[in-house]
């Protein structure tokens, strides 16, 4: 079995290859713009009156058929023209197509148009019914931005003299370098050692480069199909009837983050957070003035906005730090984690806690603790939306439901339990973990449901809406 990983490396290019990197991005946002022209006029050509063969007009949807469509657009009039006038003062036209094609890499028109597809696909399921989650909207022209771009490239193989090698590689001129074709090597200022030890063992080979610009540096983001982790490294697997060992992990503003057993063990609990963004709150203050009083369109308003991002990457970095490793260690001493589904979103509406709830990332930790633990071979359940866990006693399960985000301390009305607010909700996750995750069990056999004509866990549902364990993973990651 395999997982996919990035390695994110910073880039130091040379003056001639930020240009380079500059018009790769511009190329692959024109891709996308002209792409999306070309499907926008498709569809309203197939809805015009006045077309006699209506079946000759083809709208380009997929990936595939925008690519087909942007590359015999590039060799028309309207790519590109001009007038040439002949010795004897004669004018003809000539089709030139698109004239600066050549000066970028053809991958980043293909997987601009191929992002295209991908938005397109999921608008159309998102109006159908068949995308989970909130509504998509239909994709939107790209507008040139001087901070933020991005481009892609996929890893292809190209004949030498000396045999097959791939078109993206590291180390050719330095340790510390990243070959991309139509580029050439760029300095990076992270270490590669681990990755080329990974590539020189076969134990990983490169799918694509993602090259960014985000507070004023280049990324080159290389994803990559890499092997397990290591057995000692991974989580021991448990039997199908295995219940326990589940922990419930509480994120919260007062206490980031805390985490229990069942039984009411505490494993951990983290009281402090760098609250990035509320520590750094003066300075943004003073950097959003000084652009604010700069002339519009001026060269030290474009300074100024330049420094102003790169304070909001340094505090980004510092919130995903912090996030990393809490996730690591969660995943490391722990198999089974139960986390809640939170509404963020309707959370920030709330304008007293929105800028807190923001720089506590609670969606960027999940997602981190969701691939770490299935590089583990752990498991993950993310426990209801409605799920009560912090005015449900742990002890007796009674529902205080006059509880407030005000009252740290749980005090139960019905038997008396007193415990900590965020200690309370980590073991009620806890407890719903081990109540949700077993099979269905046969009433009469007082075992786990099998069928021999059909996939295990195939048994009878309780309810029709209910969904075995092999069924689409909507709450439940786990790597095999």
């Amino acid at each position: 079995m395999t997982r996919h990983t990035t390695f994110q490396l910073v880039a130091a290019p040379t003056a001639e290859q930020a240009r380079a990197l500059t018009r790769h991005e511009g190329a692959a946002r024109f891709a996308f713009n002209q792409g999306l022209r070309l499907h926008l006029d498709a569809r309203r050509t197939a809805k015009r009156d006045d077309v006699e063969d209506i079946d000759a007009v083809k709208v380009p949807w997929t990936g595939f058929d925008l690519i087909n469509a942007l590359n015999a657009w590039k060799k028309t009039e309207d790519a590109g023209r001009r007038f040439v006038v002949g010795t004897d003062g004669t004018v003809e036209l000539e089709v030139t197509g698109l004239a600066w094609r050549s000066q970028v890499s053809a991958q980043v028109f293909e997987e601009a148009v191929v992002d295209l597809g991908n938005a397109l696909r999921a608008w159309t399921d998102s109006r159908r019914g068949r995308r989970a989650g909130r509504s998509i909207g239909h994709p939107r022209f790209k507008k040139k931005n001087p901070e933020r771009g991005s481009f892609r490239m996929r890893n292809k193989t190209s004949k030498t003299k000396t045999g097959v090698r791939p078109t993206i590689r590291l180390g050719e001129n330095g340790p510390r370098s990243v070959t991309l074709p139509g580029i050439g090597a760029i300095k990076v200022h992270d270490d590669t050692r681990r990755l080329r030890r990974l590539l020189a063992t076969g134990r990983a080979r490169i799918l694509f480069a993602t090259v960014s610009r985000r507070g004023g540096r280049w990324r080159i983001s290389l994803t990559t199909e890499a092997a397990d982790l290591h057995p000692a490294g991974r989580h021991e697997p448990r039997a199908d009837a295995d219940r326990g060992g589940w922990a419930g992990v509480d994120r919260g503003l007062h206490a980031p983050v805390v985490v229990a057993l069942a039984d009411g063990t505490k494993t951990l609990r983290i009281d402090e957070a760098p609250k990035a963004l509320s520590t750094s709150r003066a300075v943004t203050r003073r950097m959003q003035k000084s652009v604010s009083r700069k002339v519009m369109g001026s060269a030290n308003r474009r300074s100024a906005v330049a420094r102003l991002a790169r304070h909001h990457e340094r505090v980004r970095a510092r919130r995903h730090y912090f996030l990393h490793q809490v996730s690591n260690l969660l995943v490391k001493t722990h198999d089974r984690l139960v986390i809640e589904d939170l509404n963020i979103t309707g959370m920030l509406a709330n304008h007293r806690l929105a800028a807190a709830i923001s720089d506590a990332a609670w969606g960027e930790l999940a997602r981190q603790l969701l691939y770490k633990q299935a590089w583990r071979g752990g498991t993950v359940l993310t426990a209801d939306r409605w799920f009560p866990s912090s005015k449900t006693c742990s002890a007796c399960t009674n529902v205080n439901q006059t509880l407030t985000l005000a009252d740290r301390v749980f005090v139960c009305e019905s038997c008396g339990h007193i415990v900590d607010r965020d200690l309370n909700a980590a073991i009620n996750l806890a407890t719903w973990g081990v109540r949700n995750f077993s099979q269905v069990l046969d009433p009469e056999a007082r075992g786990q449901v099998t069928n021999v004509h059909r996939r295990g866990g195939s048994g009878p549902r309780i309810r029709a809406s209910e969904t075995g364990p092999d069924d689409v993973e909507t709450l439940t990651v786990t790597a095999a």
